[in-house]
């Protein structure tokens, strides 16, 4: 029995897009001839996966199926949401489908993640197969590269061979409290999770009858078209809205983790954007987008639906002009030197790794007072993205 992958598929993108009502969903973003879902699409080709279910909502159904079709998927599943529930109830009725034997290993992965060294993450799953029961839970970690508050950690500790237990979760801690869980051997939990179908209903049932009963309902009376199931509107919407962390996880105590040192991320902000973009940047360049500037140049590596990805390179003593825009905020990461930072009142010096966010209508400017060059990654976010949307009240170079 090979392993089925379980790709949720329904979040909204709202972390990237705040205070937009028109957004695009992270997982279907274009970030160069590539989305976050056709990647993960890829990776569950592997011989290790049985075909694909595809967890979403009816908005986004067409979306699927167009990636399914352009990746060459013909054998799937769809379980479609009536309703937004959060991951308890759409984890459950995925795997409630009669198409999935009771024992049959699942694997969850989100939509919109980031993954490298896929053999590494392939041989991890195989070798922990044979660990699966009708209780246990193992739930991925990424060993952190900085101490991010962006992501929620987990302590474990070392049972019997080579398993590790979960003995504390610890939600999106702030950067000190981060360093802390770092020295203490803590991961970043990556919320992918990797069980039996057996355990999901032992655990729904123990934890979580009500999600449980209103679920299975809603499975038993789906309506199936077309490799799709439409959950029924009338009992899912009584599952109550909880995540599967939440709900199972802090409540189960057979969780056990898989610790993965591989280059992951969530793409979950502008900064690991432009920080995705940074370190791929031979892949987008191009002479024909090298713009020169008296302060220094600028190169435009990626144009997408409403977000415009660059970098700027200020040369030593150089000064952008002291500016704002009417259409578009911004989103920096340094990537080198130190450059001083005008925003609005406030003047400061960032360092390499440092972000700064230039809101819509802010007054702001980029200074180079030393001797080595800045670079900055600048993720620019609206809805005109060109550079005549400058207004500019202080230029050295009399641009004003």
């Amino acid at each position: 029995m090979k392993i089925r992958p379980v790709i949720l598929c329904g979040g909204s993108g709202t972390r990237l897009w705040p205070k937009q009502k028109k957004h695009q969903a992270k997982q279907f973003i274009d970030f160069g001839n590539w989305t976050l879902l056709g990647k993960t699409l890829e990776r569950v080709k592997a011989s290790i996966y049985d075909f694909p279910i595809i967890s979403t909502n009816s908005k986004y159904l067409k979306q699927v199926k167009q990636h399914l079709k352009k990746h060459k998927i013909s054998k799937f599943k769809i379980v479609l949401e009536p309703a937004k529930r959060n991951t308890a109830p759409a984890i459950l009725s995925t795997a409630l489908i009669k198409d999935i034997p009771d024992q049959q290993p699942l694997m969850f992965l989100a939509a919109d993640h980031l993954i490298e060294k896929v053999g590494l993450f392939n041989k991890a799953i195989t070798k922990n197969r044979k660990n699966l029961n009708k209780n246990n839970i193992f739930i991925f970690g990424i060993k952190p590269t900085v101490p991010s508050s962006e992501f929620g950690y987990f302590l474990t500790k070392r049972i019997k061979g080579s398993i590790n237990k979960v003995s504390r979760f610890v939600e999106k801690p702030n950067k000190n409290k981060a360093k802390q869980i770092i020295k203490k051997k803590g991961y970043w939990n990556s919320g992918m999770f990797y069980l039996r179908k057996d355990s999901i209903i032992n655990n729904f049932k123990k934890y979580q009858p009500a999600i449980y009963r209103n679920c299975n309902k809603a499975v038993l009376k789906a309506r199936y078209k077309n490799n799709v199931y439409y959950l029924n509107k009338h009992a899912f919407i009584k599952a109550t809205a909880k995540s599967f962390d939440y709900s199972i996880l802090e409540k189960t105590k057979e969780i056990n983790a898989i610790k993965l040192d591989i280059p992951w991320s969530d793409l979950g902000s502008w900064k690991e954007i432009c920080k995705m973009y940074g370190k791929n940047k031979r892949k987008y360049f191009n002479k024909k987008n090298v713009f020169h500037r008296p302060w220094g140049s600028y190169v435009n590596l990626f144009n997408g639906k409403e977000f415009l990805i660059k970098e700027l390179y200020v040369k030593p003593k150089g000064i952008l002009s002291l500016q704002k825009h009417f259409h578009r905020a911004e989103h920096w990461v340094v990537t080198q030197g130190k450059p001083k930072i005008t925003l609005n009142k406030k003047s400061f010096v960032k360092k390499p790794d440092d972000t700064i966010f230039i809101p819509l209508g802010s007054v702001h400017r980029i200074q180079n007072p030393y001797k080595k060059p800045v670079k900055i990654i600048e993720a620019q976010v609206g809805s005109i993205l060109k550079e005549t949307d400058i207004v500019r009240y202080k230029d050295v170079y009399g641009r004003v």
